[in-house]
Formats: C-alpha cells, structure tokens, sequence
C-alpha cells in the first residue's frame, strides 16, 4: 500500500511522491523564543519529528529543518518587560527549548537554524522581490505586493477581495494595498537592528521560513511544509506568495497541518490560568503519557486536553508495561499469522496519513490476544517484540527500559531479594520491595521469577 498524505493545499488525499526519491526535503515551523514551551508545542514537535521518523522508518533519507524564531515583537517586548536584553531573553528560551525536546525524548531536527545567523541570506531573498517588482520599497520598509501574485489565497481558500474588506492599514504602515505585509522593517530606537540596503532594520516574520527552508534544504521546492492549522493563514500563505514569486516552481508539495490543543474546552492561556508547560506536564507524568494522549486523536485534528484524559493515557501507558514485563519471561520462536496481520494492520494505519489511533489499536489488540493466551510461550515473545517495535516507530520509550533508574541498580536489588528470600528473611525481602517501590519501581512475584515495572 502506497503512503498518503492529506495535502492542505489540494484538500485532499495524496499518493507521497517526493521530488527526489529516497531523498525527503521536510521544514517546519518552530519555536518563537519568548516563554516556555508549552503542551501544545509539544504536540507539534512530537507529531511532526513522528513523520520524520516514519519515513525514515519506510526507506526515505529524510532531511528535516525545524527553525527557531529568536528576533520578534513577542521577544523585544518580554525583553522590556524583564529587564533583560532581546539576546539574553532568546538564549534564555532557546536552553528551556532544548532541554524540553530531552525531556520529551525528541531528537533536533538535523538542522534548527536561528534567524538571527540568516539574515543575509534573508536580505538577498527579498531584494531578488524587489528587483522583480514583486515588492516595494517604502519609508525604509519592505513591502510584498500581493496583487502581483495571482494564486494568493489557494491555501487558506480565501478570495483575495474578501479578504481586503476585513484588513485596515495600521497608522505606522506605509504598504499600497492592506494585503501587503512586510518583508523588511525599518528599525525603531532601542531595537535590535541590521544594516540592509534600505536602511537599518529587522526582516518580517514570514521572509525567514522562506529564505532558511531553501537554504538549508538546498531546493526551491520542499517535499514537505508542517505546522499548526493556526499558520495557515497569514503565514504559510505569505511564505507561498514570496517564495513562488521569486522562483516560480512550486514552494512545497504537500502541506501537513496538526490540530490545535485546547485545555478543557478553553483555548490555553496564561490568562486563564490553564498554561501548562512542557516541564510541569512531564514532571507530573512521564513523556509517553503525554505521547499517548496525542496518539489517540489523529494529528490533523483539535485535541482537547485534561486530567481526565491523562489518566486514561497513564492507564494506556501501565497496560503496556505490565504486558512486557510479563512477557519478558518468554523468548524465541515466531508466532503465525495473527503477529503478522497485526504488522500489516499497523503499517496499513501509518500509511494512511499517519493514523496513529488506528497503529496504537493495533499494538493494543496484539497486547489483549497475548494475555487471552498467557502460556503460549512463542506468540507471548512474538508479541512482545512486534509491539515494541511499533512503540519504537510511534517514539515510545516503553519497553526500551534501563534497569538502572534514579541511582538505583534494580538488578542488584533484585538479586539481593531472592538471596533473602531464599534464607526466608521476609524483612530484608520486605524493605527491599519498599525502597523500590520508593523508587518508582514496582515488584510482582509470579510463577516465571520476580517482574518489575516503573510505576505511571
């Protein structure tokens, strides 16, 4: 079965065919360095580096670009209000970004160039526009005109004359048509600023995603564009329009958007009071938990987050581990058809623009067929090694364990206790179940030997 894709800007389901097979030109938005990542973050990090992976994962030599916003209204403004400089506030968020990304279990991209180091290459984007008359120079800023670009509006769906009626041009703008956005700005006093050729200033939003993508990937066509549903419109839109306008080839092949992430109904918000972090949700539970409850709506839509959700994802997450840790037990042999349907179901799933409710269904069916046959000692091993190889392509951790955990070498302390046991000393045995579990490590004594399991 051939990959397909959900493509935003056909609204449609696409074959995958990549402009360069094996190869796999992939860009996606990224941070904007201003404030902790948040759980909705995550979800686009997760969900998009799961892409990358199960291309991979096909057969495609995968080069992934993710960029990191560190020049910005959002960054000058929370440098004000700290009291920090816009650098300082950048190499502040940048450090919790990446440690975010460990906490997760996500690697970088193979490439996560930072604005700031690519203006040049920014500067010779948009004055290749202006010497094509498909932006305009005005009052020191840099404007794209988007009446020179007929196919404005095909990804978002929008008639350009619409879309008029509803933009005003602000009292510091200086642009022809309220369409046009800003390519370059002119800088103000106190603000971060380079030397260009029309003047002192800082490039648009928009011109860095375009400009970095085609450097870093070396093409003027990606294979895949990712973000959030929220960057369709203006951003991804006016990527297109400047892109295309300078190459004239198509800007991407397939667009990919995920789902946006709401908490209990609301849209998150410091406001609110509903701003939760990478950090507090993985303090509170671990990465798979928060990988799960991503898993179980399919990415392309809204996904609705409480506590009542993350615990039915812990639950997921404990039903995993006490089926390896059960069929740890077991080893060798090969199961018959039923493991392999489960593959090929799994697989099937993925195929389809990455279904990942359905592949999770799959490794959980696997699990409830091995536990309905707990002595079958060559499906319980068949089974265990085909659903740790779906929690590793799904980025799961489960089952990928170290027996050292906190300091604590839990091999040892095992091997202590059946001493102890053995001698019938019933305290020692005790306490050394009770530190474990102190630990976060859970003991079951069964008929194959001692089983443990971190505790969720």
């Amino acid at each position: 079965m051939p990959l397909s894709i959900y493509n935003s800007l056909s609204r449609k389901h696409e074959e995958f065919l990549p402009l360069n097979p094996p190869d796999v030109n992939m860009y996606t938005c990224g941070v904007t360095v201003y404030d902790s990542c948040h759980i909705g973050h995550a979800r686009s990090l997760y969900i998009f580096n799961l892409v990358r992976a199960y291309l991979s994962y096909r057969g495609y030599k995968v080069n992934f670009v993710r960029n990191i916003t560190d020049i910005d209204d959002k960054i000058i403004n929370k440098a004000r209000e700290s009291g920090m400089s816009w650098k300082e506030v950048a190499e502040k968020y940048i450090e919790e970004y990446r440690r975010d990304l460990k906490l997760l279990g996500i690697g970088e991209a193979d490439s996560e160039p930072r604005a700031t180091e690519n203006i040049d290459c920014m500067i010779d984007h948009i004055a290749a526009l202006v010497e094509k008359g498909a932006a305009y120079v005005s009052g020191g800023d840099v404007y794209f005109n988007v009446r020179k670009f007929p196919g404005y509006g095909k990804l978002s769906g929008q008639d350009t004359e619409q879309m008029r009626q509803g933009v005003r041009i602000g009292p510091s703008e200086m642009k022809s048509d309220p369409l046009d956005f800003a390519l370059w700005k002119a800088s103000k006093p106190s603000e971060p600023s380079w030397t260009s050729p029309w003047g002192a200033g800082r490039p648009g939003w928009h011109i860095e995603c375009s400009a970095m993508s085609m450097k870093y990937l070396k093409s003027g066509t990606l294979d895949i564009h990712a973000g959030g549903r929220d960057l369709i419109f203006p951003h991804h839109e006016n990527e297109i329009a400047q892109s295309e306008a300078l190459t004239g080839k198509p800007f991407a092949r397939y667009w990919i958007h995920h789902g946006l992430l709401t908490i209990n109904g609301q849209k998150m918000a410091k406001s609110l009071g509903n701003f939760i972090t990478i950090r507090d949700a993985v303090s509170e539970y671990p990465a798979d938990v928060l990988k799960l409850l991503y898993l179980q709506t399919h990415y392309s839509s809204p996904l609705d987050f409480s506590r009542e959700k993350m615990k039915e994802a812990a639950h997921a997450l404990e039903r995993i581990s006490i089926f390896l840790s059960h069929s740890a037990t077991f080893a060798g042999g090969e199961a018959a058809g039923e493991v392999s349907k489960a593959r090929q179901d799994f697989l099937r799933a993925m195929d389809n623009d990455f279904n990942t409710p359905e592949a999770l269904a799959c490794a959980f069916s696997l699990i409830g067929l091995a536990n309905k046959r707990p002595d079958d000692a060559v499906l319980q091993a068949a089974a265990a090694a085909e659903v740790k190889s779906m929690l590793r392509i799904l980025g799961l951790a489960a089952g990928e364990e170290n027996s050292a955990k906190n300091g604590i070498d839990i091999a040892a302390m095992l091997k202590k206790r059946e001493e102890a046991r053995s001698k019938k000393d019933y305290a020692l045995s005790d306490k050394i179940r009770k530190d474990l579990e102190a630990g976060g490590i859970i003991l079951e004594d069964t008929k194959q030997g001692t089983l443990w399991r971190r505790k969720i």
